[in-house]
């Protein structure tokens, strides 16, 4: 089986993380939908077969059904953007091991590189003409 390259695995993880949004964003939208909580809301008389109904929806059941939506909170600002670093954490294709060593290994090569070149312009070039300049003055 061949190898996903980097781009195909980041586009493949994007594709999964985003199902994965879209399937929280319809929990919640069916968890906001009130649920109608079967109660006894009739007597019923026993050898008549009739039912004397109650009022449907009273104050009482009202406000408990407020209690309820106040305690549902929705996450914060700063959790839904902890939120949105940890998916885009999840998207980000990291480098393999042998990819940061020889890459690090070019940054200090061309550090050490610059370093020599710089003391060599500066010790073996600059000196002499400072010195060649100051020397006509005097």
């Amino acid at each position: 089986m061949a190898k996903k390259s980097k781009t195909q695995r980041a586009k493949a993880s994007a594709r999964r993380a985003e199902k994965k949004i879209e399937a929280q964003k319809a929990a919640q939208t069916k968890q906001e939908k009130p649920v109608e909580e079967e109660k006894p809301s009739s007597k019923s008389h026993f050898f008549s077969g009739k039912k004397e109904s109650e009022p449907s929806q009273t104050s009482q059941t009202t406000a408990v059904s407020h209690a309820k939506k106040k305690e549902e909170k929705k996450p914060g600002r700063l959790a839904t953007f902890f939120q949105g670093v940890r998916s885009e954490m999840k998207r980000v294709t990291w480098p393999s091991r042998s990819e940061i060593l020889r890459w690090s290994g070019i940054v200090v090569g061309t550090l050490i590189f610059f370093t020599l070149f710089v003391f060599i312009l500066d010790n073996g070039v600059a000196s002499p003409i400072l010195l060649a300049i100051s020397s006509i003055g005097a």
